[in-house]
């Protein structure tokens, strides 16, 4: 991995101190209290309503891939409230992101409505299967997917709106 050279114009952020100052301080408690190692009844209601998601990975060197999960809306698989599944749909044949889990457990995931300021941040750790009872389940057009990703929630909470709302990704307005 290349890093690139300083540039001497540029002031880089060095502390977590430094950072929490710039900040503003402390983040409120009801930022933090809102995360839970679970789904809500809402927190499954997006998942229902939500054909896309992003799916983050990175493998044991902390190299990283984001990668574009969708389908149609309810495509995740909700096992229980701990677990999802997301099926492989066919596509580039790339696979980075089972590669990488298949390196480090550790995924994260980004669960979006079209026209909605929901976000549902999912973090956990994952594992690549080839089959399970579920498969069935999210089957599309008589096609069973051939590997999912099973995603053991470690937290999952709504994500600020304040990205949507700025970006105007919604608005269907040049």
């Amino acid at each position: 991995m290349r890093t690139p050279p300083p540039v001497p114009a540029w002031t880089e952020l060095r502390s977590e101190e430094e950072l929490t100052e710039l900040l503003g301080g402390e983040p409120h408690p009801v930022v933090i209290e809102k995360v839970r190692p679970d789904l809500t009844d809402a927190d499954l209601a997006l998942l229902a309503a939500s054909p896309f998601c992003v799916v983050a990975t990175s493998d044991d060197e902390g190299n990283c891939d984001t990668s574009p999960r969708g389908g149609s809306p309810g495509f995740v698989h909700v096992v229980d409230r701990g677990r999802v599944a997301i099926p492989d749909r066919p596509g580039n044949r790339r696979g980075d992101s089972f590669r990488n889990i298949l390196r480090n457990p550790h995924v994260g995931l980004l669960h979006l409505v079209p026209g909605s300021k929901e976000i549902l941040r999912i973090n956990g750790r994952a594992r690549v299967l080839t089959d399970a009872p579920f498969f069935d389940l999210m089957a599309v057009k008589g096609q069973r997917p051939s590997l999912a990703m099973l995603v053991e929630i470690d937290e999952s909470f709504r994500h600020c709106p304040q990205s949507l709302r700025r970006s105007g990704l919604w608005d269907p307005r040049p």
